[in-house]
């Protein structure tokens, strides 16, 4: 993004042109010596498939600091594990593979569902959840990283961009998270730009400002997939599991880590990924889904900091959220017409209608239960309650990729 200021409370790290990029790796490579870094990467078998994951894992292949990637496969059958166990063999470095639908990790999830620890419903959020156990279990990680697996623009220095402050010992950050822009032919990120940022500001607004607040709106990107954080910060980490992941996860590293340990660090000049549907119509799929988990996810944990939270705020709140969504339309129109960019501005006033009935939706959620916070037990609790099931999950995985 080219500048080079200090805003909010999070500290900025900037990508200040590419000289920096050979040195920061040369010395991770030192670093990685000592300190032990796994890259996560969730992905279903469908994406799997696509280009952007094959591209990927050829690129990692570029890489000589990272411990061991695990990639958490989710909707795949018995022949689709096989096919991925098959081609992994071709790169040359470590790889592991979580198949989700395995039977044995099955009875594994059946037994926490028994003894009633949620663990979220099947998708990204419970496959995240598993490989940081994982990782934990396997007691070969001393940073965590994950990113998405379906990055079209990606690079290996996103990944070392995304680390180095947290292997860095000289810099002491405990969690990284990565920022960047979004566009192609046109500005991307909607949920982010028309309705994350104007909720933040709208609950700044007719709450007179909070410290998580603050803490939320000095984030460039909130809901980027990409991030890195200490492995004793993930064991005591409660991780959502539905589409409120990235700022329960923001939210449990402000509850668990000092301010001034959190950074967030630009990746590329340039991010692009598949674009999810923004499914007007259907508040159950798409993007009108994110939005719904997403601010009832805000809420929740506004309430538990304090914050009331009652039915004639929201009221106020919806109004306040409409009114700087619309300016920010004008803001983002200006933005692409002086970089020459494809702006629909009906296309953006869809998005911000669909945005504020998730918002609704997502405040008749909270009214009927504040205290329903979709999230996984930290692994210190399953531990506690199970002592040997990070072993038990290991030797699956374990006999599975053999």
């Amino acid at each position: 993004m080219a500048d080079i200021y200090q805003t909010g409370v999070i500290t900025t790290l900037h990508l200040l042109g590419d000289k920096g990029t050979r040195v920061i790796e040369e010395e991770l490579e030192k670093y990685s010596r000592k300190i032990r870094t796994s890259l996560l990467i969730p992905a279903t078998y469908a994406d799997y498939q696509k280009p952007a994951m094959k591209n990927i894992m050829s690129l990692l292949s570029e890489v000589n600091y990272i411990n061991q990637v695990l990639i958490v496969l989710g909707k795949a059958r018995e022949e689709d594990f096989l096919k991925v166990k098959r081609e992994i063999r071709e790169y040359p470095y470590r790889i592991t593979v979580l198949w989700l639908e395995h039977p044995q990790v099955k009875m594994l999830i059946k037994e926490l569902e028994d003894a009633d620890l949620y663990v979220g419903p099947d998708g990204k959020g419970r496959a995240v959840w598993f490989g940081v156990g994982l990782l934990l279990g396997q007691g070969e990680t001393d940073v965590i990283a994950l990113h998405d697996s379906d990055i079209l623009t990606y690079s290996h220095t996103m990944l070392s961009r995304l680390i180095y402050p947290v292997v860095n010992p000289h810099i002491g950050f405990e969690f990284s998270k990565g920022f960047y822009a979004r566009f192609s032919h046109k500005i991307h990120g909607r949920v982010t730009r028309l309705f994350l940022i104007p909720l933040v500001r709208a609950l700044k607004t007719i709450t007179g400002g909070h410290p998580f607040l603050d803490y939320l709106d000095s984030f460039r990107y909130p809901l980027a997939g990409e991030f890195a954080m200490k492995a004793d910060l993930a064991r005591v980490i409660r991780i959502p599991g539905d589409w409120g992941l990235e700022v329960g996860i923001l939210s449990e590293v402000y509850r668990n880590v000092a301010i001034k340990r959190i950074v967030q660090v630009e990746l590329c000049q340039r991010y692009d990924h598949k674009h999810q549907p923004l499914s007007k119509e259907d508040p159950n799929a798409g993007l009108h889904k994110m939005a719904v988990d997403i601010a009832v996810n805000l809420l929740r944990n506004l309430s538990a900091r304090g914050v009331i939270v009652n039915e004639g705020r929201l009221l106020t709140l919806r109004t306040t959220y409409l009114r700087i969504a619309e300016d920010m339309i004008a803001r983002f129109h200006a933005d692409a017409m002086i970089n020459a960019l494809e702006f629909d501005r009906h296309e953006e006033e869809l998005a911000v209608e669909t945005f504020a009935n998730a918002l609704r939706i997502a405040c008749e959620q909270f009214l009927e239960d504040p205290l329903a916070i979709p999230l996984t037990p930290n692994w210190s609790r399953i531990t506690s309650v199970f002592p040997d099931y990070l072993d038990r999950l290991m030797k699956a995985v374990v006999e599975a990729n053999n």
